[in-house]
């Protein structure tokens, strides 16, 4: 099965989803998610995480989770491995209990961070467990209006913020603008090829990333997706052939055969190019083109 994309760099923001296999659920009761809750816990102090949000629900949950260093996949894979050998063992089953790898969607922390903190709080109730998302003791919702104590590991300082510098004042806005939140549809439904949420500039930024360096172990084909079209370079370094090549090659996108056709020359023609268009230290070591 293809790894799906994981854009990883110091202090990105993501909305991480985890799903039961076949639909099954991943939380039998209270102790599961105790349990679960206290490895969220040891992995965001190993590795570095900062929760905004959280919610637990039967069969999946969801994160909303930044990242200190870029190491989401580390972490995540610690978190739901570590689980799926405790439910399994504490319920005497074998085989999955995750579908597939979780997933992952970048997020532009400004200006998507406060309605995706209240889509999830508020999944309980769209689930109709509860009719008011402080019912639900199972997200991060009344840890952030103070309810509860909050763990050292949910940031609710950042969000808060957003609603004014009396720490009371806040809390009780922040209530009420997750309230106003029911029936609104979900900021899920903007997302960029399932991948990344935020401004036109934000995901063309994230587009011209040089992919070996914050991508995780993935595809060419796949990274083609979030490429910008071969014609974006020749238009971006108009009258510099050269650099233009060398910049499309540089994202590990495009092989040199599938750039030569783009620019209407041969291979051999598309390779010293290349070359001659990348600074020494930026050229890919990589062995020969896989699309000769």
């Amino acid at each position: 099965m293809t790894r799906p994309l994981r854009i990883q760099y110091p202090g990105a923001l993501y909305h991480v989803t985890s799903r039961g296999d076949r639909k099954a659920l991943i939380f039998r009761d209270d102790t599961d998610r105790a349990v679960w809750l206290q490895l969220l816990g040891e992995v965001c102090g190993r590795f570095g995480y900062a929760v905004h949000a959280f919610c637990m629900m039967g069969n999946h949950y969801h994160l909303l989770v930044e990242t200190i260093n870029a190491n989401l996949a580390l972490g995540m894979r610690h978190l739901n491995g570590v689980y799926a050998q405790y439910f399994n063992r504490r319920h005497d089953l074998v085989g999955h209990v995750f579908q597939g790898r979780y997933h992952a969607v970048l997020i532009e922390k400004e200006a998507h961070l406060l309605e995706l903190a209240r889509y999830i709080v508020l999944n309980p109730v769209r689930a109709q467990f509860v009719t008011q998302p402080q019912h639900w003791r199972w997200s991060s919702f009344n840890f952030t209006v103070a309810v509860l104590p909050p763990p050292s590991w949910l940031e609710t300082d950042w969000l808060l913020s957003k609603f004014g510098p009396n720490a009371n004042a806040a809390k009780l806005a922040y209530r009420q603008f997750v309230l106003n939140g029911l029936g609104i549809s979900s900021p899920l439904q903007n997302i960029y090829r399932q991948l990344m949420l935020g401004s036109a500039e934000f995901i063309r930024q994230h587009q011209q990333t040089t992919f070996s360096d914050h991508i995780d172990g993935v595809s060419r084909q796949q990274r083609s997706v979030l490429a910008l079209p071969l014609q974006a370079y020749r238009d971006k370094f108009p009258g510099d052939r050269n650099t233009a090549m060398a910049a499309a090659y540089q994202t590990n996108a495009y092989t040199i055969t599938a750039i030569a056709r783009a620019f209407g020359v041969s291979h051999a023609t598309a390779s010293r190019a290349i070359r001659q268009g990348l600074p020494l230290s930026s050229c890919r070591n990589d062995g020969p083109d896989p699309g000769v």
